[in-house]
């Protein structure tokens, strides 16, 4: 079951005079990442496809998922009334697809399947954590605070699952190690890339990776503060099978602070280079 409803959200609370013009491009291009979480929940359920208590959960997981899209994108319409929600995740769409047949994880085993999902959820629940504090604009900061909820409770759920498949299939230390990052490095693939090109470029104006990586990163690495990545850190330890609290915990959250704040800079410094005509709408 959801734990909240769209209908349950202030909307007639929303202030555009508290609007950080910044953080609407970065939401419309979440709110279709977002919407499309049916797609990987039929990959999940294909991969899984011999597990009903995992088949089920994947597709109340799946659920909320389309919520926070459809959230996101009716608060983007609020903040740019001339923005078609529904015409951007379309174009999404028939762009970006995965393989939601497979009969395999691409991580290799299930445990790693999981471990993968617990990455993504800890970097969503991180996000919306940040982008809800640093609002302030009152229905985005609601909506944030209840997204930022639920992936809490998604990472929980895959946590749980993965710990179940990690006893039968008794993946190394190692791997679990190489999947985790591997799947963090993947933050900033096509997905969230192409999602910025379609929620904010022209239709003239063709997909370049870089440019709309650094469009979203560039943003986004501004709302982060120390604590959102201490408390992520402390989660990607658990997932691994580390202790999420202690010495080596808080070194490495220092480790990727400093990651992120070297690459913010130059992420920002790429924003500040002059956009094609045709996106500069």
């Amino acid at each position: 079951m959801k734990h909240w409803r769209i209908d349950q959200v202030a909307w007639d609370s929303f202030d555009p005079s508290r609007l950080d013009p910044e953080i609407i491009p970065l939401v419309k291009a979440a709110a279709m990442v977002e919407r499309n979480g049916d797609d990987y929940a039929l990959y999940l359920q294909s991969v899984f496809h011999d597990d009903p208590d995992f088949h089920q959960a994947a597709g109340h997981w799946a659920e909320e998922e389309v919520q926070h899209g459809d959230a996101l994108g009716k608060w983007a319409m609020l903040a740019d009334p001339g923005w078609d929600f529904e015409q951007a995740f379309a174009r999404y769409r028939a762009g970006y697809k995965i393989d939601v047949k497979a009969d395999a994880s691409i991580r290799g085993s299930r445990t790693g399947e999981l471990i993968a999902r617990c990455m993504v959820e800890t970097g969503t629940s991180s996000y919306y954590t940040a982008l809800g504090e640093a609002t302030e604009e009152p229905v985005l900061k609601e909506v944030c605070r209840l997204i930022a909820a639920d992936e809490y409770r998604h990472f929980k759920l895959f946590y749980d699952h993965m710990r179940r498949y990690l006893a039968r299939e008794n993946l190394s230390f190692p791997r679990r190690l190489k999947v985790a990052a591997g799947r963090i490095g993947e933050s900033e693939d096509d997905e969230l890339a192409f999602a910025f090109h379609c929620g904010n470029e022209d239709t003239d104006t063709p997909y370049d990776h870089d440019r709309c990586i650094a469009g979203y990163m560039g943003r986004a690495m501004n709302y982060y503060r120390y604590r959102h990545i201490e408390r992520g850190m402390g989660m990607v330890f658990k997932s691994i099978g580390l202790q999420p609290r202690g010495r080596l915990s808080a070194l490495a959250a220092k480790g990727a602070w400093r990651l992120l704040t070297w690459r913010r800079d130059r992420y920002a410094a790429a924003l500040r280079k002059p956009a094609p005509l045709a996106a500069a709408a």
